[in-house]
């Protein structure tokens, strides 16, 4: 129920902003796969601070200025798109919701927008590089095992994505109390204490049962673990992924892909230099939404100095907390190229697959275009810092 407006939320159309879509989903999920997506690390206090931001900036519209031929699209990568909006790519969409990564890629496709799926993605790279047009990343993670690293490369070249998005802030996992808590694995793990919340949500459990087999395609010729063997996102990051990844591995890997290159997880302006000086196409300042280190500074309170530091060396991509298009329009008059979230759609496909993913973005492009019209630009270019004021 929403805090502001008491109205529950039951039904899809009852969905009005991003925190109906997570009251939805809250009703239609088991306990442990919902908290899954809601959780972050330790007190989660950066989780919350990244959406907050926001709240210490306030808008300074023009009026008078003729807004009635709205451009939102931007570039970005090389890309141009119909919103400068990024669908994150997270991990285990098909756990959320039966459709998965197809339903965002779908959703992406409809708006035009930036698609990203992740190495733990349930949907294949090969099958969304055949079935889905518009701008498509594969977000990596850096592996101890060298060929699947290899593979993921590979893949990606064939089935003609985009770009790579290196994530560089989890050479060790977060400590995701709710999950420990709740002990979500995947595939989920029943266990005597999460029963009950399975079982009361039938819809949930008949689909993950009867539809396809939950399966990590991009991972399973590989390893076995999330595909045929139960593990907890932290044991996995912790056993298998390279706590030893650095520069040196990033460039070699940007080598080895040849094509557009982001580094994701990028929070300190030295460390946004050197990406730069590396000659990276892009980086997304994000903090992983609070998963992994609590206490970190939220991404959209860094934008500013990393911009300033870096906005004219390559694209500044402004990844977290972004829950109302008023959001974006703030971090694109900071100087980000583009805007990228998670949660705002992964509520949502959780709420109702597809067209849940369908209103949640529609309802954002509603509320960047009207956002603009009311600031009184024409083009996202003009969404200058001039427009802005700290509290």
């Amino acid at each position: 129920m929403s805090k502001k407006f008491p109205y529950a939320v039951r039904r899809l159309d009852d969905c009005q902003n991003v925190a109906d879509f997570r009251e939805l989903a809250q009703r239609r999920l088991p306990y442990p796969v919902f908290h899954y997506i809601d959780g972050a690390a330790d007190d989660e206090s950066t989780k919350d601070r990244n959406t907050a931001a926001f709240e210490d900036v306030d808008l300074v519209p023009d009026v008078l200025v003729g807004a009635d031929n709205i451009d939102p699209s931007a570039t970005i990568m090389g890309r141009t798109t119909s919103l400068p909006l990024m669908l994150s790519p997270t991990a285990l969409q098909r756990l959320f919701h039966w459709q998965g990564e197809r339903a965002t890629a779908a959703v992406a496709e409809k708006f035009n927008l930036w698609f990203g799926i992740s190495s733990l993605s349930s949907v294949s790279i090969e099958e969304v590089g055949a079935n889905y047009a518009g701008p498509k990343m594969l977000q990596y993670y850096y592996h101890k095992d060298r060929g699947l690293n290899a593979a993921l490369v590979e893949r990606a070249k064939a089935a003609k994505f985009d770009a790579i998005t290196l994530t560089v802030d989890t050479v060790v996992s977060g400590n995701r109390e709710r999950c420990k808590r709740t002990g979500f694995q995947t595939p989920p793990k029943i266990t005597p204490a999460s029963f009950l919340s399975y079982a009361t949500h039938p819809a949930w459990a008949l689909n993950f049962l009867f539809r396809e087999k939950f399966d990590l395609p991009n991972l399973s010729t590989h390893v076995a673990a999330g595909s045929n063997a139960s593990i907890s996102i932290q044991d996995y990051f912790n056993s298998m992924l390279d706590p030893g990844l650095n520069w040196q591995a990033a460039e070699h890997l940007r080598d080895q892909w040849g094509g557009k290159f982001c580094l994701k997880g990028v929070m300190s302006v030295g460390d946004a230099r050197r990406a730069a000086d590396m000659g990276v196409d892009a980086i997304m300042v994000s903090n992983h939404g609070g998963r992994q280190l609590d206490g970190s500074r939220a991404p959209f309170d860094q934008l500013d100095e990393i911009v300033q530091a870096v906005g004219d060396r390559m694209e500044v991509i402004l990844d977290g907390g972004v829950r109302r298009g008023s959001h974006v329009l703030k971090a694109l008059a900071t100087g980000a190229k583009g805007v990228s979230g998670g949660r705002l759609y992964l509520y949502a496909l959780a709420a109702a697959g597809q067209p849940g993913v369908d209103r949640a973005v529609g309802l954002l492009d509603a509320e960047i275009r009207r956002g603009m019209q009311l600031m009184g630009v024409n083009r996202v270019d003009q969404l200058t810092p001039d427009k802005l004021r700290r509290r």
